[in-house]
């Protein structure tokens, strides 16, 4: 599938996706990477929005499931994301391309608030915007915080860069004969729970009308490739 018509996307990358080939934190040379991956595709003429997740530091659930309080355990992992934030606006300025972090947890010292109008702007001069700490809220994850900025910056699409290729109908990690789709409804997502997204970011993104396309981020060059309609993905949509 080809875009068009698309002018301004939302990329949510999972927090693990930086760690790289390291068991835990943040490869540096992996974000240099993915930073030039961003800024190829932002010279093709898009605006450009990220949110990355915080696994590779702290995820919520998991301390939740070793006995921590949910809430604490997950205005955690809102600050691992803001530190993925950062390590990513690094990279992006280190390769000439001007780059906003914004919080929704205020933290004036180190990164702007979640304003929409100034991340707007932030898009409309050429940067790239960066939102970190989900929605500022525990018991929502990153992937909410995705389709919510995506819908309140009326994105054309969410992109899920992840460590898969597409949306299966069973984990293709644990089996072989797992099929991938090329196109799938939300519905089909929801009703399968095919985990692509949490249900609320998926529902979130199918009453917008914002498709989201799963494609590996890992493959390098693939991000540009799918923007042009090339490489290998799934997309998920109204049928």
């Amino acid at each position: 599938m080809s875009f068009p018509t698309i002018k301004r996307v939302l990329l949510k990358l999972s927090g693990e996706v930086l760690m790289g080939n390291q068991q835990f934190g943040i490869d540096p040379e992996f974000v240099a990477e993915l930073a030039l991956e961003v800024k190829a595709a932002k010279e093709t003429g898009l605006e450009i929005c990220l949110v990355i997740g915080g696994g590779n530091i702290f995820r919520g659930m998991a301390g939740a499931a070793k006995g921590m309080d949910r809430a604490q355990a997950d205005y955690m992992g809102m600050l691992a994301t803001v530190m993925n934030a950062l390590a990513m606006q690094n990279a992006l300025e280190q390769c000439g391309v001007p780059t906003r972090v914004q919080s929704a947890i205020e933290m004036d010292k180190v990164c702007e608030p979640v304003i929409r109008r100034r991340a707007e702007r932030h898009l409309e001069k050429g940067r790239v915007v960066i939102f970190a700490a989900g929605v500022g809220a525990p018991y929502f994850t990153t992937d909410s915080g995705a389709a919510l900025r995506a819908a309140e910056m009326k994105c054309d699409a969410l992109l899920k860069g992840t460590s898969v290729d597409g949306v299966y109908d069973s984990d293709p990690k644990h089996n072989p004969d797992a099929v991938r789709f090329d196109t799938v409804t939300y519905d089909r997502v929801l009703a399968d729970n095919l985990k692509v997204m949490d249900a609320s970011a998926v529902a979130l993104c199918r009453d917008n009308k914002i498709p989201i396309v799963v494609f590996s981020i890992r493959e390098k060059g693939n991000l540009a490739r799918v923007l042009a309609g090339g490489g290998v993905q799934t997309i998920v949509q109204d049928s």
